[in-house]
Parts: structure tokens; sequence; C-alpha cells
């Protein structure tokens, strides 16, 4: 479904990522860890087309999408989350969602169909209903994280990228947010996700992609990353997590 060809980015002169090339198949969950500052979040924004990469490609579905703009990039059927979640905070949390459901594909709907789906993506994604009216400025992180996810979803996408979709969750929380990542998958759509909290990363991915100063440094199952000994050294140090 994606295929990552040889990409780099640059800022100011400072390599972000570095010649990154990885493949995901239809249905897979591939995780993408490494330290902070690896180019993790870098390389999310270069596939959805939010940054334009220096050198090599993106292809998605067979099409190179490498110079495409984030919108024409959701609109072919990637959505994204943000670390730090992007809304627009005077709307509600229905409008929010609606605005994904009327221009994040390339479907035409009506106001009314569009208030429906999202309507629909609040529940499927455990929003609290009796929200859905107020003000997303006025919401606490969970909610803004599940308003986040309800609007990619509502683009109708077939591969979402997520970015720390568990980040200053709670346990429970975090649990939560796993099997929802599930019953995403569930639901026929791949998944590339950030995550920090490795024993997650670790329990729901069926690859790992480990990145390390912007350089790929390791491609596995969960199994065989937990036991390579430079990722080990670098970035997880101890074999515990599986």
């Amino acid at each position: 479904m994606l295929s990552v060809q040889n990409v780099s980015k640059h800022f100011d002169g400072i390599t972000a990522i570095k010649d990154v090339s990885f493949k995901i198949e239809k249905g897979e969950i591939v995780g993408l860890v490494g330290p902070n500052g690896a180019g993790k979040s870098t390389l999310l924004n270069v596939i959805s087309g939010v940054y334009l990469p220096d050198q090599g490609k993106i292809i998605f579905d067979g099409m190179d999408i490498t110079d495409h703009s984030p919108d024409k990039v959701c609109k072919l059927g990637i959505a994204k989350t943000f670390q730090l979640v992007q809304s627009f905070p005077e709307l509600t949390a229905l409008q929010n969602v609606t605005v994904g459901a009327l221009f994040g594909n390339s479907g035409k709907i009506g106001m009314k169909e569009a208030k429906e789906k999202a309507e629909k993506k609040l529940e499927y994604v455990g929003y609290p209903m009796e929200k859905k009216d107020h003000q997303v400025k006025n919401l606490n992180v969970v909610e803004l994280k599940r308003i986040q996810l309800a609007r990619a979803l509502a683009t109708d996408p077939k591969l979402i990228l997520l970015d720390e979709v568990t980040t200053g969750l709670n346990p429970k929380e975090s649990n939560d947010a796993v099997s929802l990542i599930q019953k995403i998958r569930g639901e026929g759509i791949t998944i590339l996700m950030v995550e920090h909290v490795m024993r997650i990363i670790m329990n729901v991915s069926d690859k790992i992609v480990v990145l390390h100063h912007g350089e790929k440094m390791a491609e596995g199952t969960p199994k065989e990353i937990a036991k390579d000994d430079k990722v080990i050294n670098s970035y997880l140090g101890e074999k515990t997590y599986m």
C-alpha cells in the first residue's frame, strides 16, 4: 500500500531524515519508533504532504504522491493525526469532525449527510456525545484526541498516520486507545503509528521500523526488534517489552 523510497529531508542544513526506505502492506499496523529527534514526525509529515522530501519518493497505492499537497494526499486516502492536537477551537466537536467529512475525500457530500457521518465517527471513537456541541477550546486532552481521530476517520482513509495518539493518557485511557486502534484495523484501514510507550507498540504492531538520528536502524517484527542489540543499546535499554 505504501512504499517509502530513500527519503531524506533537511532543515537549514540539518538532516532530519536520511535515506529512509520501508514498505507497508494493506491491513498492517506498523510502528515507527525511536528517541526524540529521530525524525519520526518529520517522516509522517513527508508522507502526508506537509513537507516535500529533498530526496526520494513516496508511492501510495501504486501512485507517486511525492509532490502532492496535503489536501490531495488526504483525498487519495491518507489521513493523519498530530502529536500536538490540531483543531478549530471556536467550532464544536461535531463541527470539527464535519469538516473532515465535507472536505477530506474526493466524494461529494451534503451538509446533512456530513453531520450524520460526523456523529457516527464521534460515537465510533468513544467521544462523550453529550458534549458534541461543546466548543473544542473547552475540552480536555482525551476528548481532543478523540475528536482529531474521528475527523481523520471521517475522510474515509485507506491509511491513517497516528502521531503519539496515547501521549498524555493514563493507563486505562491508553488501553482504550489500543483497543480502538485494533478496531480501526478491523475495518480494513492500514495504520502507521508513532508511539513512545513500548509496551503498546510491541503488542499492537505487526512490524516495527526504528529510526535513530534520522536513519533507519532496524525493521522487523516486534520479537525481532526486541532482540536487536543495536536497538536495545541505543533505544530500548533492556529486553522487557514482549
